[in-house]
């Protein structure tokens, strides 16, 4: 049901003036979407109140409610038509009227970690881009149409949702930069291995996919007492992002799968100056996959000990610097962090090798990030003491990886399994540190329990490279037209 509606509403966007792309799809079905959730959850919190003989005033004011504006019924639970507002009177209530009062929340509400704070985070951070009030109408009655009450109803909505992100990265110039393969993200975060109480940061949160899976395995992995849940509602998932829709859409995912009130933040995270992180600002989990390529002003520069433009290097020693000591990481990077020449890189791997210990270096294929064919590799570190021996396990599959195969957990079992005694073989093996060159501390992951193959590369993967290097390029050139 959840589906089929999704790409009935795509269709109807789809032919608004206002709307354009798939990332547009994916803004204006959210806050739909978001509005009808918030209804449910509000009629859930009523009835748990009333079974406990209390009284439950709603968040949103009864002219804004779901039922009263967007879809009131008659005594026969179908549309009441002659209430229901259509045409240029529902995109002008919901443009002159909702929207400027959903955006007061964020300055009416007691504190950022409450739901209100969020609803006028969220709603001053968007705008309706549906044009048409007809199109509108149909979109609000096909959302009408979906429940939120049940567990099962929530788990399969936040799936679903999660599928739409998903084909959002693959709209976009860069598919890594909203949606990180899901099997990838469990596989990290199982090697971490979060506990209950530990506070887990991602400075680059996307769609918060870090997040949401981390709060699965934390809510699956023990009986939760009451105490519990509030630790996970309140304590313990944060998140920074600079960009607005990705920012509006971490937030709304994980909303909708049980995050009340994320510690999410609208901000670019490396404007903060590594100097000013203290103790307190500290985590004991870091998770993420930071953005690859772009190019950072010289003033964002100055925030860092080790200068240079490209991002994900920026993120590292932000990672580095604001996790605890004695926290543990899993970091998505390009592999050619392990082996470039520049300065910055052998300024870094020295850094990362001398203040943390890089345990587990995974070795990624091309084509994990459908729509980008730039190769990565997982860092998985703990803050303290000095690297001794990198264990390294090289992903070699028997396919091309892509759309129509894309990777499963199925596939990186084994490195789940081997990482744990951090065993050798056919795809995995370990180098002592004061075996490398001391000058360059090149990592590079050459197996040696690989024979040499053919040079020609297949088609497919030269294809993919070359939408990488192109996505890579016009990155660059966004950042240089900034500047001017």
């Amino acid at each position: 049901m959840f589906e089929q509606t999704f790409k009935n509403i795509d269709d109807i966007l789809h032919k608004d003036a206002g709307c354009g792309s798939e990332l547009d799809y994916v803004e204006q079905t959210s806050w739909i979407l978001f509005l009808k959730y918030l209804d449910d959850l509000e009629k859930d919190k009523e009835t748990s109140a009333a079974l406990t003989g209390k009284t439950y005033t709603p968040i949103i004011g009864k002219e804004y409610q779901w039922t009263k504006w967007a879809c009131p019924k008659g005594k026969d639970g179908k549309l009441d038509h002659h209430k229901a507002l259509t045409g240029d009177d529902l995109a002008d209530f919901v443009n002159i009227k909702l929207f400027p009062y959903l955006k007061k929340f964020k300055t009416d509400a007691d504190s950022a970690d409450t739901l209100e704070y969020k609803i006028g985070e969220i709603f001053s951070e968007l705008k309706n881009r549906i044009q048409s009030g007809y199109n509108l109408r149909e979109v609000i009655n096909l959302i009408d149409q979906l429940r939120f009450r049940t567990h099962a109803e929530k788990h399969e909505m936040s799936h679903l949702y999660e599928d739409k992100i998903k084909n959002m990265g693959n709209a976009g110039r860069n598919g890594g930069e909203y949606y990180t393969p899901r099997p990838l993200i469990r596989t990290i975060v199982k090697v971490v291995a979060p506990e209950m109480g530990n506070k887990i940061y991602d400075g680059a949160v996307g769609s918060a996919g870090f997040l949401v899976e981390a709060f699965d395995y934390l809510k699956n992995s023990k009986k939760l007492t009451t105490s519990d849940v509030t630790t996970l509602q309140k304590k313990t998932f944060y998140g920074k992002e600079k960009k607005s829709l990705a920012y509006i859409i971490g937030t709304m995912n994980m909303i909708l799968h049980g995050v009340e009130a994320p510690n999410i933040i609208h901000t670019n995270t490396l404007a903060e100056n590594l100097a000013d992180i203290q103790e307190k600002d500290r985590y004991d989990i870091i998770l993420a996959n930071p953005p690859f390529g772009g190019k950072e002003r010289a003033e964002v520069q100055q925030n860092f000990p080790i200068k240079t433009g490209e991002t994900a290097s920026l993120f590292l020693q932000h990672f580095i610097k604001i996790l605890k000591a004695g926290g543990r990481a899993g970091i998505v990077i390009k592999n050619t962090f392990l082996s470039n020449t520049d300065n910055a890189s052998v300024s870094l791997r020295k850094l990362l090798l001398e203040s943390c210990n890089l345990h587990t270096v995974l070795d990624l294929p091309s084509g994990t990030f459908t729509g980008a064919g730039v190769k990565t590799v997982v860092l998985f570190f703990e803050k303290g003491s000095a690297t001794k021996k990198v264990w390294f396990y090289q992903l070699n599959l028997d396919r091309n990886l892509g759309k129509t195969s894309p990777l499963s957990e199925k596939d990186l079992a084994e490195f789940v399994e081997l990482q744990k005694t951090k065993g050798k073989s056919e795809n995995s093996w370990s180098i002592n540190v004061k075996d490398i060159d001391q000058k360059t501390f090149d990592l590079s992951a050459k197996n040696p329990n690989k024979k040499e193959e053919s040079s020609l590369r297949e088609p497919q993967v030269i294809v993919e490279e070359m939408k990488a290097l192109d996505a890579e390029s016009a990155e660059i050139l966004e950042s240089i037209l900034e500047l001017l």
